[in-house]
């Protein structure tokens, strides 16, 4: 009797493989909430620069002030970073499909 050989699946033209059935590790599931959230949290704290810092906080503030960031722009990546984690954890929790 032969042992049965596992099924490699194959992504991104063979670069990556990976045996089918694999799970996600739990580790795994809960890094992907950790680093989108500190993604977005830093994206937020930081979208107009280090205004608070007390050498440079001056030189940013007129920096922002000659070069008028949009609002708008700024709050619609955080949502495309909001999006994006919840896809990826969604993902991550999901049952496999084969």
């Amino acid at each position: 009797m032969q042992p049965d050989k596992p099924k490699i699946k194959e992504y991104a033209g063979g670069w990556m493989t990976e045996r089918e059935g694999t799970q996600i590790p739990g580790f795994l599931k809960w890094a992907y909430i950790v680093i989108a959230g500190g993604a977005l949290t830093y994206f937020l704290v930081y979208m107009y620069g280090e205004v608070n810092n007390p050498d440079r906080g001056p030189l940013v503030r007129s920096m922002n002030a000659a070069t008028e960031a949009s609002g708008a722009l700024m709050y619609a990546i955080a949502a495309l970073i909001l999006i994006f984690g919840i896809i990826v954890v969604a993902f991550s929790f999901a049952k496999p499909h084969d």
